[in-house]
């Protein structure tokens, strides 16, 4: 430390007096001190800290879900929500690298993740849908399109998935729905399609969910899904039938028209009931509700649907030598005005035996139609079902004939019926009896041919007759009775006319003499009332005769007196 005269420099005589300078004085410095002002930052700080831990907890993973197209979908403002509720945005919109595909990327909320993240979850746009089935989406024409996702019920199970296929479609059942699923099989889809309704005596209890061609490809595979409690009223014994359209027949009794609703007519629809429904049912109807996945038949109508069980059909083939002009596949097959089967083909082939030509008709016919009888058949023979009940049949005189179904329209219909008069036959089974294809069933000349032929017949007799001559004869016969005819205009008439004009006039001579004031008609009612008084004088003498028998000899009796 230096001395106060050590810092004073010193001062030689010649040199001026330095001013004089106050001493500094040095204080120690203050120590650090808490300030308000910190605060503020360490606000801030806590803020942010909790905001970050706020949307880490609640963010989720990051999901990618594949679309054929991302129309209406715009980043940062399309919402992913699960029963209407939001649960994730899209952050982002991709093309994938095939560029068949865009990739949607979207950010999940942590809370729902888990079971959003399942394998069997599915996505899909709502956008605004207007169809024959209804309208659907209109909250999108507002809010614009979002989102949707179906997530199965119950706890997650296994890894999440974070990749996922989008439907093009909302799927028509979603996950939580209570019912049951059946298969139905037909051969055509006709007016149905996904979302077509399933109705219940005219309610609504489901709907056709997807369809598909069968392996063979000659039917079509429908799934329907029937909601809880009506799925019990589905049974063994349950009909289906397609109720989307208009069923009018004539009868009788005049025209029939069934329709179902609007939505049906327009949208398709399949209809069920229970088979002791039709009053021919004899049998005993399962009552207990059918399992998930039965298969059942669907039906072109209601009348089919609840029709007895036709069975197994057997094939029949019939050899025509005959037109059969008006013949169609599909005509009936007639047994006593009852269709027991369809014609299903119909050829023309050469029999070379004969050498000519006829034409083949297959049909099916449907034994079990011949109810107990068939039974009874079957039972009774020990040979196949169609054998035991064709054979006895052809032995005993049945042929089939064709016959006219119209006689506007020429359409034609194959009849088997009883013709005793016929040679005896037996069934036979054409080609190689070891590859059956059907029963040869005889034949007989149809109605049609029957009048062609007697038409044909009278036109030959007619043939046959002497018309030249029979004509020359009846032109002389009736130039003979024009002369004759001229004969009587010219000479009878004229002399009959005179004849009639003399008989007029005796007539009128007669009548002026028998006229009331004739004198001839006056004399004869005086003679009249004479001839009158004689016959009272007549009949009172006989009564006197008759009363006094002896006046004849002794006179009248004199008068007594009193």
């Amino acid at each position: 430390m230096t001395t106060e005269a050590e810092d004073t420099p010193q001062q030689t005589p010649d040199a001026p007096a330095a001013p004089e300078t106050e001493t500094p004085v040095i204080r120690p410095g203050r120590s650090l001190r808490w300030s308000w002002v910190w605060l503020v930052p360490l606000l801030a700080l806590a803020v942010a800290l909790s905001l970050l831990a706020s949307v880490w907890v609640r963010t989720g993973p990051v999901i990618t879900i594949s679309f054929a197209s991302a129309a209406g979908i715009e980043t940062g403002q399309t919402k992913l929500r699960y029963r209407d509720v939001v649960v994730g945005e899209v952050k982002g919109v991709r093309v994938a690298k095939d560029r068949q595909h865009v990739l949607v990327d979207v950010q999940l909320a942590r809370d729902g993740a888990s079971y959003i993240t399942q394998k069997d979850a599915k996505f899909w746009i709502v956008r605004p849908r207007v169809s024959l089935a209804g309208v659907s989406g209109l909250d999108t024409l507002l809010s614009g399109v979002y989102l949707s996702v179906d997530a199965p019920i119950g706890a997650p199970r296994g890894d999440a998935v974070t990749s996922f296929q989008g439907l093009s479609n909302p799927p028509e059942v979603l996950s939580g729905q209570v019912g049951t699923r059946f298969q139905l099989v037909t051969r055509s889809l006709g007016s149905l399609t996904v979302g077509s309704r399933v109705y219940y005596r005219r309610i609504e209890v489901g709907r056709v969910v997807s369809y598909g061609m069968t392996p063979d490809g000659r039917a079509v595979n429908l799934q329907i899904f029937v909601e809880a409690p009506y799925d019990r009223y589905v049974t063994p014994d349950t009909r289906f039938w397609d109720d989307g359209g208009v069923d009018m027949s004539i009868t009788t009794e005049g025209v029939q028209i069934r329709t179902s609703g609007l939505t049906a007519v327009l949208n398709g629809g399949v209809a069920f009931a229970q088979a002791d429904e039709a009053t021919s049912y004899e049998g005993k109807v399962d009552s207990a509700p059918a399992a998930a996945g039965s298969t059942y038949t669907l039906f072109d109508s209601r009348d089919q649907a609840l029709a007895d069980p036709d069975g197994e059909p057997e094939a029949i083939e019939l050899r025509f030598v005959d037109s059969v002009r008006g013949l169609r596949v599909g005509a009936e097959v007639d047994y006593h005005g009852m269709a027991i089967g369809k014609v299903v083909d119909i050829d023309l082939e050469f029999d070379p035996e004969r050498k000519r030509f006829y034409s083949r008709v297959r049909a099916q016919v449907y034994p079990m139609r011949f109810s107990q009888a068939y039974t009874d058949l079957v039972n009774a023979s020990q040979g196949a079902q169609g054998e035991a009940l064709l054979k006895p049949l052809v032995r005993r005189g049945l042929r089939a004939q064709l016959r006219s179904a119209s006689l506007l329209t020429g359409q034609q219909y194959v009849a088997l019926d009883f013709f005793p008069d016929q040679d005896p036959a037996k069934i036979q089974i054409p080609g190689d009896p070891d590859k059956v294809t059907g029963f040869l069933i005889p034949t007989v000349p149809g109605d049609f041919a029957q009048m062609q032929r007697q038409l044909s017949s009278i036109v030959t007799k007619l043939d046959k007759m002497p018309l030249e001559s029979l004509g020359q004869e009846l032109q002389g016969s009736l130039s003979s009775l024009h002369k004759l005819l001229r004969r009587l205009d010219t000479q009878v008439a004229p002399q009959a006319s005179r004849t009639l004009e003399s008989a007029r006039r005796s007539l009128d001579r007669v009548g002026a003499v028998l006229g009331p004031d004739a004198p001839v008609v006056g004399d004869l009612q005086d003679t009249l009332k004479a001839l009158d008084g004689a016959a009272r004088g007549l009949r009172l003498l006989t009564d006197t005769l008759q009363a006094h028998p002896e006046s004849l000899l002794r006179g009248p009796a004199q008068d007594r007196l009193r």
